[in-house]
Protein backbone atom coordinates (compact mmCIF):
# COMPACT_ATOMS: atom_id res chain seq x y z
CA UNK A 1 0.00 0.00 0.00
CA UNK A 2 1.28 3.39 -0.82
CA UNK A 3 1.03 6.07 2.17
CA UNK A 4 2.01 9.78 2.55
CA UNK A 5 3.67 10.69 5.92
CA UNK A 6 2.31 12.90 8.22
CA UNK A 7 5.07 12.94 10.04
CA UNK A 8 8.79 11.28 9.94
CA UNK A 9 8.32 7.86 10.56
CA UNK A 10 12.18 6.01 11.28
CA UNK A 11 13.80 4.10 8.47
CA UNK A 12 10.83 4.74 5.72
CA UNK A 13 11.27 8.59 4.97
CA UNK A 14 9.85 12.40 6.53
CA UNK A 15 6.79 14.55 6.03
CA UNK A 16 5.16 14.35 2.58
CA UNK A 17 7.36 11.35 1.51
CA UNK A 18 4.73 8.92 -0.58
CA UNK A 19 6.53 5.56 0.25
CA UNK A 20 5.05 2.18 0.09
CA UNK A 21 4.27 -0.04 3.05
CA UNK A 22 3.21 -3.41 4.10
CA UNK A 23 -0.57 -3.68 4.01
CA UNK A 24 -0.57 -4.39 7.83
CA UNK A 25 1.70 -1.91 8.81
CA UNK A 26 -0.33 0.63 7.59
CA UNK A 27 -3.74 -0.47 8.22
CA UNK A 28 -2.52 -1.51 12.14
CA UNK A 29 0.02 1.52 13.00
CA UNK A 30 0.22 4.23 10.63
CA UNK A 31 -3.47 4.90 9.79
CA UNK A 32 -4.45 4.25 13.42
CA UNK A 33 -1.91 6.56 15.15
CA UNK A 34 -2.12 9.21 12.29
CA UNK A 35 1.24 8.83 11.16
CA UNK A 36 0.07 8.57 7.13
CA UNK A 37 -2.79 8.60 5.39
CA UNK A 38 -3.44 6.49 1.82
CA UNK A 39 -2.02 7.65 -0.90
CA UNK A 40 -5.04 8.75 -3.44
CA UNK A 41 -5.77 11.89 -5.46
CA UNK A 42 -8.27 13.17 -2.40
CA UNK A 43 -5.46 12.96 0.11
CA UNK A 44 -2.70 14.02 -1.98
CA UNK A 45 -5.08 17.35 -2.27
CA UNK A 46 -5.89 17.27 1.52
CA UNK A 47 -2.41 16.83 2.28
CA UNK A 48 -1.01 19.39 0.03
CA UNK A 49 -3.72 21.84 1.12
CA UNK A 50 -2.46 21.36 4.81
CA UNK A 51 1.17 20.45 4.38
CA UNK A 52 2.03 24.04 5.64
CA UNK A 53 0.28 23.36 8.78
CA UNK A 54 0.89 19.92 9.29
CA UNK A 55 4.94 20.61 8.74
CA UNK A 56 4.45 24.33 11.42
CA UNK A 57 2.83 21.72 14.28
CA UNK A 58 5.63 19.28 13.54
CA UNK A 59 8.43 22.09 13.80
CA UNK A 60 6.03 22.96 17.19
CA UNK A 61 6.57 20.03 18.72
CA UNK A 62 9.79 19.26 17.53
CA UNK A 63 10.85 22.50 19.55
CA UNK A 64 8.82 21.37 22.30
CA UNK A 65 11.01 17.60 22.15
CA UNK A 66 13.87 19.30 22.30
CA UNK A 67 13.00 21.60 25.61
CA UNK A 68 12.35 18.60 26.95
CA UNK A 69 15.77 16.76 25.63
CA UNK A 70 17.57 19.01 27.61
CA UNK A 71 15.98 17.71 30.88
CA UNK A 72 17.41 14.69 30.14
CA UNK A 73 21.05 15.15 30.51
CA UNK A 74 22.45 12.48 32.16
CA UNK A 75 19.23 10.77 33.18
CA UNK A 76 20.34 7.79 34.59
CA UNK A 77 17.68 5.13 36.54
CA UNK A 78 18.07 2.76 38.88
CA UNK A 79 16.10 -0.63 38.93
CA UNK A 80 16.74 -3.41 41.96
CA UNK A 81 15.76 -6.80 41.07
CA UNK A 82 16.18 -10.27 42.43
CA UNK A 83 18.65 -12.49 40.12
CA UNK A 84 20.20 -15.86 40.21
CA UNK A 85 23.83 -16.06 40.71
CA UNK A 86 24.61 -15.60 37.12
CA UNK A 87 22.91 -12.70 36.97
CA UNK A 88 20.09 -13.78 34.94
CA UNK A 89 16.81 -12.01 36.24
CA UNK A 90 13.89 -13.76 37.62
CA UNK A 91 11.46 -11.99 35.25
CA UNK A 92 12.70 -9.14 32.99
CA UNK A 93 12.63 -5.36 32.67
CA UNK A 94 9.89 -4.57 30.20
CA UNK A 95 9.03 -1.10 28.74
CA UNK A 96 6.58 -0.82 31.32
CA UNK A 97 8.76 -0.76 34.01
CA UNK A 98 11.15 1.66 32.61
CA UNK A 99 8.33 4.24 31.95
CA UNK A 100 7.76 3.67 35.76
CA UNK A 101 11.21 4.44 36.61
CA UNK A 102 11.37 7.29 34.14
CA UNK A 103 8.57 9.15 35.36
CA UNK A 104 9.10 8.16 38.71
CA UNK A 105 12.39 10.54 37.90
CA UNK A 106 10.33 13.19 37.24
CA UNK A 107 10.53 12.87 33.46
CA UNK A 108 7.08 12.47 31.48
CA UNK A 109 7.57 9.32 28.65
CA UNK A 110 5.20 7.16 27.33
CA UNK A 111 5.20 3.69 26.73
CA UNK A 112 4.96 4.42 22.50
CA UNK A 113 8.13 6.36 23.57
CA UNK A 114 10.74 4.15 24.96
CA UNK A 115 12.83 2.06 22.33
CA UNK A 116 13.19 -1.34 23.91
CA UNK A 117 14.10 -3.94 20.93
CA UNK A 118 14.03 -6.91 23.60
CA UNK A 119 13.28 -6.95 27.44
CA UNK A 120 15.92 -6.35 30.00
CA UNK A 121 17.58 -10.31 30.92
CA UNK A 122 20.33 -10.01 33.50
CA UNK A 123 22.15 -7.29 35.23
CA UNK A 124 24.04 -4.32 34.09
CA UNK A 125 23.71 -1.54 32.86
CA UNK A 126 21.95 -0.42 29.25
CA UNK A 127 21.58 2.33 27.32
CA UNK A 128 18.16 2.86 26.28
CA UNK A 129 16.36 5.31 23.10
CA UNK A 130 13.80 7.25 24.52
CA UNK A 131 12.08 8.75 21.28
CA UNK A 132 10.67 11.66 22.61
CA UNK A 133 9.55 13.31 19.05
CA UNK A 134 10.10 10.87 15.67
CA UNK A 135 13.09 13.51 15.17
CA UNK A 136 14.43 14.01 18.35
CA UNK A 137 16.01 11.23 21.49
CA UNK A 138 17.80 10.82 23.90
CA UNK A 139 19.47 8.36 25.41
CA UNK A 140 18.52 7.25 29.08
CA UNK A 141 21.28 4.91 31.23
CA UNK A 142 19.46 1.94 33.03
CA UNK A 143 21.31 0.25 36.06
CA UNK A 144 19.85 -3.06 36.80
CA UNK A 145 20.94 -4.92 40.03
CA UNK A 146 20.07 -6.93 42.50
CA UNK A 147 21.44 -4.29 45.76
CA UNK A 148 21.41 -0.12 45.88
CA UNK A 149 25.45 -1.39 46.71
CA UNK A 150 25.47 -3.42 43.44
CA UNK A 151 23.88 -0.74 41.78
CA UNK A 152 26.59 1.70 42.98
CA UNK A 153 29.44 -0.33 41.85
CA UNK A 154 28.18 -0.63 38.32
CA UNK A 155 27.34 2.93 37.94
CA UNK A 156 31.01 3.33 38.73
CA UNK A 157 31.98 1.29 36.13
CA UNK A 158 32.74 -2.27 38.18
CA UNK A 159 31.45 -5.48 35.99
CA UNK A 160 29.78 -6.86 39.06
CA UNK A 161 29.45 -10.34 37.12
CA UNK A 162 33.21 -10.56 36.44
CA UNK A 163 34.45 -9.39 39.99
CA UNK A 164 31.97 -11.68 41.50
CA UNK A 165 33.16 -14.83 39.55
CA UNK A 166 36.73 -13.54 40.63
CA UNK A 167 35.65 -14.04 44.18
CA UNK A 168 34.19 -17.29 43.64
CA UNK A 169 37.56 -18.49 41.78
CA UNK A 170 39.63 -17.22 44.71
CA UNK A 171 37.92 -18.59 47.20
CA UNK A 172 37.59 -22.13 45.92
CA UNK A 173 41.38 -22.81 47.23
CA UNK A 174 40.87 -25.99 49.16
CA UNK A 175 43.98 -27.26 52.08
CA UNK A 176 44.10 -30.79 51.95
CA UNK A 177 44.02 -32.73 54.64
CA UNK A 178 46.52 -35.87 54.60
CA UNK A 179 44.12 -37.27 57.26
CA UNK A 180 40.93 -37.14 55.11
CA UNK A 181 39.80 -40.39 53.70
CA UNK A 182 37.03 -40.26 51.10
CA UNK A 183 37.36 -37.85 48.65
CA UNK A 184 41.48 -37.97 48.74
CA UNK A 185 43.10 -36.77 45.63
CA UNK A 186 44.39 -38.96 43.30
CA UNK A 187 47.96 -38.74 44.03
CA UNK A 188 47.26 -39.49 47.47
CA UNK A 189 45.70 -42.58 47.06
CA UNK A 190 47.65 -44.02 44.56
CA UNK A 191 50.87 -43.41 46.70
CA UNK A 192 48.72 -45.63 49.90
CA UNK A 193 47.87 -48.33 47.25
CA UNK A 194 51.70 -48.52 46.37
CA UNK A 195 52.09 -48.90 49.68
CA UNK A 196 49.63 -51.51 50.15
CA UNK A 197 51.42 -53.46 47.48
CA UNK A 198 54.86 -53.36 48.89
CA UNK A 199 53.57 -54.81 52.12
CA UNK A 200 51.82 -57.55 50.50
Amino acid sequence: MDVILLERVEKLGAIGDVVKVKDGFARNYLLPNKKALRANEANRKVFEANRARIESENAARRGEAEKEAGNFNDVSVTLIRQASNTGQLYGSVAVRDLVEAITADGHKVTKAQVVLDKPIKSIGVYEVKVALHPEVSVTVKVNVARSPEEAEMQAQGVDVMASMFEKDEAGFVEDYDPNAEPGATAEVREESTEGENAEG
